[in-house]
Parts: C-alpha cells; structure tokens; sequence
C-alpha cells in the first residue's frame, strides 16, 4: 500500500510527472524569487522614459508578469507534435529581458511604447526564422560576437543604474544624500548576501535588499501609496491598450536584438541540457524553443508587454539542485501568473523608490557585462579578435555619448545608430567577424 502511495508523486528530478506540494511549492518559490525583480524592473525603466501615468505604468508590471508566465509555460510544455512543436519542453523560465532596455529606452523617448511593441513584433518573426534555419545562421553568432552585444548592454545599462541610485534624472531630490545613502545600503547588502549568504538567502539576495532599502524608504518619508489605494484586485490584460506602430528605425533595433538574443537562448538550453540533464539540447528542441520564443513575443507585444527571453539565474537554479521536473517550474509561471492579474500588487511595485531600485539592479547589470566578458574569453584573443571587441565596442559607445556627432544625420538614422551602443556593436562585430581573416592556428 504504501508502495502505491509512493508511485503515485513523480520525482522532482524527472521530468514529467507531478511531484509532492510539500516538494513543489517551496522549489517553485525558489524560482519566483529569482526572477521576479528582474522581470518587473525593464517595465519601470521604459515606463519612467515614456512618461507613461500610473495607472499605465501599474499595467506594464501586470503585463510583464503575466506574459512571462505564459511564456514559460509555453516552453515548458509546448504546443503541436514531434514533426512541428513551438516550445523546447524543456525546464526554463521565460522573464523580461534587460537585453532590449537600451533599446527601448531610446524609442520610447522618441516614438513611444507603441513603436517598441510594433519593432517587438517585427523581432519575433525574425526569431522565428532564425529557429526555422538556425544551423545555418548560428555560424554568424559565435561567442566572440554574442559575448560582445551583451558586454556592450551591460555597459549601456550603467548609467541608468547610477541614475536612479541618484534619485531619478529630473526628480526634485535628483542626487540628493539621502537617495545615496539608502542606494549604498542597499547596495552593501547585496554585496554582502551574495558573497556571505547561503542557499535561498544567497538566491534572493536582490529580493532581500529591496525589501530593507524599501522598509528604510518607508520610514524616511519617500513612499506613496495613493496608487495601490486606486487600482484593483483583479484585471485581465488589455490587449493593444498601448497601440501598435512600425516605425522603421524601431524596428531595426530591436529586430537585431532578437537575431542575436535567438542565438543565445542556444547557450541558456544547452546549460539547462548538459548541467541538469546530462545531455546535448536536440536539434528539435533548439528550433521549437527559438520558434517559441518569437511566437511568444508576438503575443506578449499585442497585450502590451515587453520583450522576454530565457532567464539565465533560474538556469542556474535547475542546473545547480538539477531539479528539472516541469511540474514545478508551471508551479513557479503559476504564482508569476496570479501576481500579475492582481493590479494592487503590480501597484504596490510601483512604489518602490527609484533608488533603492538603482542599488538593487547595479550589480545585476554588471554581471550583464561580465557574462559577455566570459563568453568574449572562450575564443582566444589574438589581434584580431581583440580588434572586433574594441572597434564594435569604441564605436557603439562612444557613439551613443556623442549623439550630436551625427546631427547632419536623419533622425531615423540617428534613432538607430546613435541612441543605444548595442545596435552599433552588433552590426560591427558580426561585419568585421565575418571580414577579418582568422589567423593560421584559429581555423
């Protein structure tokens, strides 16, 4: 009898199956923590650029949420058969990707959350494509390039960080001690967390930090709460509530990021194979998870939210405990989902003070650009390879820091090429890959 009992709850380390709650939800939680401040934070960022009011920028957090929980379970249990699938089934976790901030900060400045929801339609189709061919186009994205993009993010994203730990660029108390000092405390717990905590206090260091930066915040004065008293308990998403425009130079921004986040989801996949899994992603699960991963940005960007992409902490949340049951990661797009359809939530995350939230994402951001220094390191850096990560980089950047340079330029032109680095460096690492002859011991 008690044999039965037994059979009845699937192993947390197989893949299908339904394993004991007891065993469940805490796993589950434990990969909520790990991505939710990641996933609400490029809605606050693209929300403060675009001047949205608040109810909106309460509706950007409860879209993000909810579209990163239909997006995980999307490719955790697909959809379709063996010859044609959308979703890898494999055990990830779908989030909002910082990847697109630099980007879409610049087009919402200039042409609004529409034209980033419009080029994110655009970038999904292309993602789709890139999964239909993707051993053909992967040649064209190896580290040296990808790890170069992602250096150049992080990068980009600095600023914004030291921004907010500011206070806010144009806020009344911009720069002010007070912003520093709860921005620095903040910061000094995630530090401390995360080189002296241990299991989940170590995973939820960021969490944890923002809650004291939060509760300090609190105590000094700084925090609203007229927004959480005026939304509701429970909202659906609006689709198209924020419109849907094409403006070309968008749409080649982001489109760019997409071919080049396509590729690197293979990195993501192939972690979660070989580290918990013991295996090679297969070809099938390559081009589902890609295809995936572009048919569900298309939807996202019809109810309004902002581009998504595997999420590399949770990725080593599976590989580490190799907890790999999908089971339990649907528990985890469960709790992300019911979160976003309560707006008093998504409300309440609005509250969060800019600097705490500066102090919290800094070192988020460097790890954003030290990744891309890890994966720039797996080639060997000879001349050439060290020129194609200077020039792509110098140029993206100091492009981006002298936008008047381009001044005889045509505005698209400028919106493209002179607002965010990254799209600069993606076009000249992959030209110069290509161009530049690899030397004799290289080949």
């Amino acid at each position: 009898m008690s044999n039965q009992t037994t059979k009845q709850y699937a192993s947390i380390f197989e893949s299908d199956g339904f394993p004991k709650l007891s065993e469940a939800i805490p796993l589950a939680l434990q990969h909520v923590v790990a991505m939710i401040v990641g996933c609400i934070t490029p809605a606050i960022i693209v929300a403060n650029v675009a001047g949205v009011s608040d109810a909106d920028r309460v509706i950007m957090i409860q879209v993000s949420l909810v579209v990163s929980a239909l997006s995980t379970f999307l490719q955790l249990f697909g959809i379709g058969t063996k010859t044609f699938r959308i979703g890898a089934k494999l055990p990830m976790i779908i989030g909002i990707s910082f990847a697109y901030v630099p980007s879409m900060t610049a087009i919402a400045g200039t042409s609004g959350i529409s034209a980033i929801l419009g080029a994110q339609i655009v970038g999904g189709i292309i993602a789709v494509i890139v999964g239909l061919f993707v051993k053909s186009i992967q040649k064209f994205f190896p580290p040296l390039v990808t790890g170069t993009v992602v250096f150049t993010i992080g990068l980009s994203l600095y600023s914004v960080a030291v921004n907010y730990m500011a206070g806010g660029v144009g806020k009344d108390n911009y720069g002010s001690i007070q912003n520093w000092a709860i921005a620095l405390i903040t910061l000094i717990i995630v530090i401390g967390l995360n080189n002296f905590g241990k299991g989940l206090v170590k995973l939820a260091s960021i969490l944890i930090a923002m809650i004291i930066g939060y509760i300090i915040a609190l105590c000094t004065g700084m925090i609203n709460f007229s927004s959480v008293a005026s939304a509701g308990l429970f909202s659906l998403p609006q689709p198209l509530h924020f419109g849907i425009t094409f403006d070309p130079a968008a749409c080649i921004a982001i489109g760019l990021l997409f071919a080049i986040n396509s590729i690197q989801a293979i990195g993501d996949f192939t972690a979660t194979t070989s580290g918990a899994m013991d295996r090679l992603p297969t070809g099938d699960e390559l081009r589902s998870g890609i295809i995936g991963y572009g048919v569900t940005n298309i939807i996202a960007a019809l109810l309004g939210g902002l581009p998504s992409a595997t999420y590399s902490q949770n990725v080593g949340i599976v590989t580490t405990t190799k907890v790999i049951n999908r089971a339990v990661l649907g528990l985890a797009g469960v709790v992300i989902l019911v979160a976003g359809l309560i707006p008093k939530f998504s409300a309440l995350l609005t509250t969060i003070p800019l600097c705490v939230l500066g102090g919290a994402t800094i070192s988020v951001f460097a790890s954003i650009a030290m990744t891309g220094v890890k994966l720039i390191f797996t080639e060997k850096m000879d001349f050439r390879n060290t020129s194609i990560v200077g020039l792509a980089v110098a140029l993206g950047v100091g492009l981006s820091q002298a936008q008047e340079s381009l001044a005889a330029f045509p505005p698209a032109f400028t919106t493209v090429f002179g607002k965010s680095p990254v799209v600069v460096a993606t076009i000249v690492a992959i030209i110069l890959n290509v161009v530049l002859p690899k030397s004799k011991d290289t080949k």
